[in-house]
């Protein structure tokens, strides 16, 4: 009969009840930096004005819905990842609209 081969997390848990983990706690300096950095990443200190098109605000507001935040969040979230380099986009069920008329996206 075949030795049963252990998991990933049978391993883990072995190794954890022998003792072959440390907890590693970041050092004080290290918690004073990533606690100044959270709350410069989430300090909105600044209200800046945008003139937008009616539909493109209504497709901003749709996209946000569908991502479950409100739309204003949604502006000031990929403005802060496009500014950081982390933008992204993924596809939508929105209706692409290009030269006036409009087409429904197919479904990824």
């Amino acid at each position: 009969m075949r030795k049963r081969r252990k998991s990933f997390e049978d391993q883990i848990s072995e190794d954890y009840e022998k003792g072959h983990f440390e907890s590693v706690a970041p050092s004080k300096a290290e918690l004073k930096k990533y606690r100044e950095a959270a709350r410069a990443t989430f300090i909105k200190d600044r209200r800046v004005n945008v003139r937008l098109s009616s539909p493109d605000l209504m497709d901003i507001q749709t996209r946000a819905a569908e991502e479950g935040v409100p739309y204003q969040t949604l502006i000031a979230s990929v403005l802060h990842k496009f500014v950081t380099g982390r933008f992204t986009e993924k596809s939508s069920r929105l209706i692409v609209r290009s030269s006036g008329r409009t087409k429904r996206r197919r479904a990824a």
